[in-house]
C-alpha cells in the first residue's frame, strides 16, 4: 500500500514535469514535510526503514542532486523531489531509483527519436518538454518515476 501511494505521488510529479517542466512545491515540499513528520512520529520512514536510514537517504539524495543543480543540469524541483523520496524510503532505494532513472533516460534518448513522430499529437503536446533534441535539460521526474518502478522491482 505504501509503495502504491509513493507511485501515485511520483506519477503526479512526473506528469507535471513532462507537461510544464516544473514540479509544484506542494508536491515536493508538501510530501517532504509529510515524510519528515511521519519519520519523526513513528521512528521509521514511509517505506518502513529506520529513521536513521531516512536521514542518510536524504543526505544521499542531496549529494546526488546538488551538483547537477549547481551546474544547471537539474532544477530545484528535482532536488526537492529526490530529498522527499529519501525521507520516505532509504539509501538503497534512493540509489536504486537514481540508477534506474539514469537507465530510463538513456533508453529514452535512444528510443524517443524513433517513436516521437509516431505518437499522437495530443500525447506529444502533453509531453512537449520530453521531445528529443529540444533541451539539454530534459524533465527529470519522469525518469525518476521509471527509476522507482525499476527499484521497486529490484529491491522489494
Amino acid at each position: 500500500m505504501h509503495s502504491f501511494v509513493l507511485l501515485i505521488w511520483l506519477a503526479l510529479c512526473a506528469a507535471q514535469d513532462a507537461r510544464e517542466k516544473r514540479i509544484a512545491n506542494a508536491l515536493t515540499l508538501g510530501i517532504g514535510l509529510l515524510a519528515l513528520m511521519y519519520l519523526l512520529w513513528t521512528g521509521s520512514t514511509w517505506m518502513g526503514a529506520e529513521a536513521e536510514q531516512g536521514g542518510w537517504a536524504f543526505l544521499l539524495a542531496l549529494a546526488f542532486t546538488l551538483p547537477g543543480y549547481v551546474m544547471g543540469r537539474m532544477g530545484a524541483g528535482d532536488v526537492k523531489l529526490m530529498t522527499a523520496l529519501g525521507l520516505a524510503t532509504d539509501g538503497v532505494f534512493v540509489l536504486g531509483s537514481f540508477i534506474g532513472a539514469a537507465i530510463a533516460s538513456v533508453v529514452w534518448l535512444w528510443l524517443a527519436p524513433r517513436v516521437w513522430l509516431h505518437m499522437s499529437q495530443g500525447l506529444r503536446e502533453h509531453l512537449r518538454y520530453m521531445e528529443p533534441g529540444t533541451s539539454k535539460k530534459p524533465p527529470f521526474a519522469p525518469f525518476v518515476f521509471a527509476g522507482v518502478l525499476l527499484a521497486l522491482y529490484w529491491i522489494h
